[in-house]
């Protein structure tokens, strides 16, 4: 097999690939054992008729179609080994240019990531992202915590009112019709929290434990049910518990058992300083996404749609993934929302070009300036990892496959090129 590389417009590199006579009758004999099975001649059972038989039944291009898939999946591959500047980002083109007694040439149009002219990305200036640690910041944990260690309490003796949870039993019709969904007992609903349909906690504030009441509602025209969309219904509703949060005394006995810190101001301080770490993670991250940003802004590539379309299946597969642990489809979302897939990708297309440029754009950085990554700085980040992970680094190491490893080096890559253009920019 012979092969040239060429250049081809539209960021395309052309492949020629010449196999001579014996070659191309290998991949002929390698298509007949693959698709043999399909054939049947006079006097043989089906898969058993030689391949000079089959030829002569269906002609001598039989199994052209097959030889040159065999022979290009074979041979495509082994090229790409080989010419390592080559990177595809789509499946080829393949054309036939030249068949006859003498073998054949092949040419495939590989699409692949396209030229990219950097902006400045030295020497400019960004304001730097910062974000303070408040006394509000604080005490805000400190009211998540009190909240999440609040007692319920049962209320006797006086109507239910906003702001209480209540236990109520409840069954909902149409035109005297009960409907699918509609129906539950000891439920247990927040009145206010907005959980249910407009006016029904509204029709339960007022009510006394053991009360019985017919509620008036109307669904919302946007409402998920397409069949409940607009429509009045009557719920009736029996109210059973009538509860109150109870929220403890912040003091240092509650803060020692609730968290284990020694006094109040002992977790005032571990907060401050939990807030002030996890804000300049976040500000880091800021700077570094607006510096990248402003060198994306300034540099020229011409984004391939195939890349485009590939963003766009990852931020589809990761929606998807986060709609299922909320217990919904896809389908199901699309069906609700009324769009088609079609517009729900389309709507992710200029997000999915901003993200493909800002990688092309990243690796052109990477690549001009030579940033590589020592076994020691790859190392170092899976001990970070395994330590978050209450592992020892060789512990964690063994389980690392060579998937999880790229991600580590990858990660270790990017980390030292923000670090080049930190320290290669004006951060004010």
């Amino acid at each position: 097999m012979k092969y040239t590389v060429k250049p081809a417009e539209k960021s395309t590199v052309k492949i020629n690939i010449t196999l001579n006579s014996e070659e191309w009758a290998t991949a002929q004999r390698k298509a007949y054992d693959k698709v043999k099975g399909k054939f049947s001649g006079p006097g043989f059972r089906k898969g058993k008729a030689p391949k000079n038989v089959i030829e002569q039944m269906y002609g001598k291009g039989v199994f052209y179609e097959e030889a040159i898939n065999v022979s290009f999946s074979e041979y495509y591959f082994d090229i790409l080994d080989k010419e390592k500047s080559i990177e595809p980002i789509d499946r080829p083109e393949i054309e036939i240019d030249k068949l006859d007694e003498k073998g054949i040439t092949l040419v495939a149009i590989v699409p692949v990531k396209p030229e990219v002219t950097l902006g400045a990305y030295k020497g400019i200036t960004i304001d730097k992202v910062e974000y303070n640690v408040t006394k509000k910041d604080i005490d805000g944990e400190i009211d998540r915590l009190v909240k999440r260690n609040a007692r319920e309490v049962n209320v006797e003796g006086r109507p239910a009112q906003n702001g209480d949870i209540t236990v109520i039993d409840y069954s909902g019709s149409i035109d005297g019709v009960k409907f699918e969904g509609g129906t539950a007992e000891k439920q247990t609903l927040e009145l206010g929290s907005g959980a249910f349909i407009p006016g029904f906690e509204d029709g339960v504030v007022g009510m006394n434990i053991g009360d019985e009441k017919d509620i008036a509602v109307k669904f919302p025209e946007n409402y998920g049910a397409e069949e409940l969309k607009g429509k009045d219904a009557i719920f009736a509703v029996k109210l059973h518990e009538i509860k109150v949060k109870e929220l403890p005394e912040v003091n240092d006995e509650f803060i020692k058992e609730a968290t284990g810190e020694e006094s109040l101001e002992a977790f005032k301080k571990a907060t401050k300083k939990k807030l002030k770490e996890a804000n300049d993670k976040r500000a880091k991250a800021e700077t570094e996404d607006k510096l990248i940003e402003k060198i994306t802004e300034s540099s020229t590539v011409e984004v391939p749609n195939a890349m485009v379309e590939r963003q766009i299946d990852a931020i589809v597969q990761d929606m998807e993934y986060r709609m299922m642990y909320q217990g919904l489809r896809l389908e199901d979302f699309l069906k609700y929302s009324n769009q088609t897939m079609e517009a729900y990708r389309e709507s992710f297309k200029a997000n999915a070009e901003k993200q493909v440029k800002t990688q092309l754009v990243v690796e052109k950085i990477i690549k001009d300036e030579k940033i590589e990554v020592s076994a020691e700085e790859i190392d170092a980040k899976i001990k970070e990892q395994a330590e978050n992970m209450g592992k020892t680094f060789d512990e964690y190491k063994a389980t690392i496959n060579e998937r999880q490893m790229s991600y580590f080096e990858n990660n270790a890559v990017i980390e030292k090129m923000f670090a080049f253009l930190m320290a290669n920019n004006q951060i004010d």
